[in-house]
């Protein structure tokens, strides 16, 4: 299953489960994760890949230095690993 699929699937589940979600693009700061969720003050971003694959450098790099400052940072590569993280 291709990246692309397991984000669409999940930010459509994720909006009926009732979370507000953006597509977070950063152009002066490669390496940020995919999408940014929301809800009940709880704030979560998350990086999709397709099954198997991980995070490239850059990524875990700017993946840890977000967690470091206190976000919460995910890697999703399934569509039920996405939905049980927005339950």
């Amino acid at each position: 299953m291709r990246e692309s699929t397991i984000e669409k699937a999940v930010s459509k589940f994720a909006v009926s489960a009732g979370w507000i979600t953006y597509k977070f693009t950063s152009p002066q700061h490669r390496g940020v994760p995919d999408r940014i969720f929301i809800r009940d003050s709880v704030v979560m971003f998350v990086e999709f890949k397709a099954p198997g694959e991980l995070p490239t450098a850059l990524q875990a790099h700017t993946h840890e230095i977000m967690k470091n400052h206190g976000a919460v940072v995910h890697v999703v590569d399934s569509v039920e690993q996405g939905k049980a993280l927005l339950c």
